[in-house]
């Protein structure tokens, strides 16, 4: 079975030394990969290029990349060549591109290298790519797999959201987890079941545990007809 881990974080260019970026280390998603490597699946590992884990990656193959649009590259890539079975979308991606750099008195800074001599800086952010959504259009007989990190709210509001990513994505299940949610983390799945894990590598134990039992059925989707665990 083929399966595709995505981990670590994006990046998008403030100019040719500064980026945009976020606080993901890579941690999680090198735990789930090396959880489904030692299960025996054949993994291909597509690894932010600031991933900071220091922990050894096991995987048939790792590629990196650096913005959501690189990341949506290698996927439509990998979408032309041999089945996928799961797609495991671990990565924290950015959500907004930097679109426009001025200065405090209206002048475009865009440059290789903007100057602090000129002084406080006005920017102007887009949305950046969603790559979840477009999965479903890529890959669309296999088991896709996204994440809902939620830090405001509570768990009601975070659950919401993870059931709303589901039905919007077309996804087979989202892995939801922060401070909005509480401790652990919870695998919505597309049946309306709830798996929970208290850490990541419970969580990796659970998703090759779900993987494991829906790869026995032909009948999709995979992870609807795996118990809750509790």
């Amino acid at each position: 079975m083929r399966v595709v881990v995505t981990l670590g974080p994006s990046w998008e260019p403030l100019d040719g030394a500064r980026r945009l970026t976020n606080m993901s280390t890579g941690r999680l998603g090198t735990e789930i990969a090396n959880a489904f490597t030692a299960a025996g699946w054949d993994v291909h590992c597509l690894r932010g290029e600031g991933s900071t884990h220091p922990g050894r990656l096991d995987a048939r193959k790792v590629e990196s990349f650096a913005t959501n649009d690189d990341l949506a590259g290698l996927f439509e890539r990998i979408a032309r060549g041999p089945r996928v079975d799961a797609i495991f979308h671990a990565a924290a991606l950015c959500d907004y591109r930097i679109a426009g750099v001025r200065s405090v008195d209206g002048h475009d800074l865009r440059s290789p290298k903007i100057a602090t001599r000129d002084g406080r800086l006005i920017l102007e952010l887009e949305p950046a790519t969603k790559i979840l959504p477009k999965l479903r259009g890529w890959f669309p007989g296999t088991r896709i797999i996204g994440w809902k990190f939620e830090l405001a709210g509570g768990r009601d509001d975070a659950l919401a959201k993870a059931w709303r990513q589901l039905r919007e994505c077309h996804s087979d299940a989202c892995v939801l987890n922060g401070a909005a949610y509480g401790s652990g983390f919870a695998v919505c799945q597309a049946s309306g079941e709830i798996a929970e894990a208290n850490d990541g590598a419970a969580l990796a134990r659970v998703l090759v545990s779900l993987f494991a039992r829906g790869a026995r059925s032909s009948t999709r989707p995979m992870l609807s007809q795996f118990e809750g665990v509790r």
